[in-house]
């Protein structure tokens, strides 16, 4: 009813404008009317459900509802979100907090701007016989080889009284599911809302500790990064895309069926594995969007205390964290 209305009144404004005469050249339709524009979000990894707000923008129509046209970038074995953003073939990226960090060493000005997942989802899992962190002494412990890895396990081993050079760690990719499934390893760093759901479904007894838990530390995993010259450049379409993604995390948190819908058929995964992984990473998807100052600042002093980063980074200029806040209602 409202198009046919606003259809009418366009009609009606045609018509006296016509009638007026005068060979005045016609006015630019109102912003409203205008197509929307087009902007590129690169995501971390292939579509999953710590994209159900992603997702969800796409389904309800916030990003257009907005002004933007959501468009998605999946990375490849070789790219990353923060290198199609750096190379300008993205807008935003979908970045790990720590590789935000890595890249600003680098020299990269990018800025963070939102919190798509808001706790740690590494963990170390392990299988029986071990029973807490620090009993992981003297076994093998598979880790991906990204450089938070040895961070993670060191923290999650400390923090239960253990010592961490005890432990032998072996490389083996990101191929923790197999390596735990066949023994190859008594425990592997992963992410407690992928691998850790995996594991469960396939009926495999495993014991989680959860970097969040067991550290005792908390920050947002998964975040929103621009370059700072587009933000300068154009904050409010940057406010718009962040607000955008925050309605639709809202609006999946509610109802999470059509996300979950759009991620299976991106992933071409089964609807039911998305749902399981869903259920485990919903609650870190809450606030939406939003950027806590005081996990930021429990990040960066985890990131320099564990050998991440060399030096601990200046909050002031890694995020802005007046973004996440300008935004409207689903």
């Amino acid at each position: 009813m409202r198009r046919r209305a606003a259809n009418a009144a366009v009609v009606i404004l045609a018509l006296v404008a016509g009638a007026s005469g005068c060979g005045k050249a016609p006015e630019s339709p109102p912003a409203d009317r205008r197509p929307p524009r087009p902007f590129t979000l690169a995501l971390d990894f292939a579509p999953n459900a710590a994209h159900a707000g992603v997702y969800g923008a796409r389904a309800a129509g916030t990003d257009r509802a907005r002004g933007l046209s959501l468009r998605l970038r999946a990375p490849t074995a070789s790219t990353d979100s923060l290198k199609l953003l750096a190379s300008g073939r993205a807008d935003m990226s979908i970045a790990d907090i720590h590789d935000l960090g890595l890249a600003r060493e680098r020299g990269d000005d990018l800025v963070g701007v939102g919190a798509l997942v808001q706790r740690p989802l590494a963990a170390v899992i392990a299988r029986p016989p071990v029973r807490r962190p620090r009993d992981l002494e003297g076994r093998r412990v598979g880790v991906a080889g990204l450089p938070s890895d040895d961070a993670v396990v060191r923290a999650v081993v400390e923090a239960d009284g253990g010592r961490v050079e005890r432990i032998r760690r072996t490389t083996i990719g990101f191929s923790a599911v197999p390596a735990l499934v066949s023994g190859r390893v008594a425990a592997a760093t992963a992410f407690w809302n992928a691998e850790g759901v995996a594991l469960r479904q396939r009926g495999v007894p495993t014991r989680e500790f959860r970097l969040g838990e067991r550290a005792g530390v908390r920050y947002p995993e998964l975040v929103l990064v621009v370059r700072r010259e587009l933000l300068e450049r154009e904050r409010p379409r940057v406010a718009a895309a962040v607000g955008a993604l925050a309605a639709g995390t809202e609006i999946a948190l509610r109802d999470p069926q059509p996300a979950l819908e759009e991620i299976a058929r991106a992933s071409s995964a089964r609807p039911r594995d998305v749902e399981a992984q869903f259920g485990a990473v919903r609650p870190a998807l809450s606030p939406p969007v939003r950027l806590n100052r005081r996990a930021l600042e429990a990040w960066a002093a985890f990131d320099q205390r564990y050998g991440i980063l060399r030096e601990r980074p200046y909050l002031g200029r890694a995020f802005d964290l007046s973004i996440a806040g300008t935004r409207r209602a689903p």
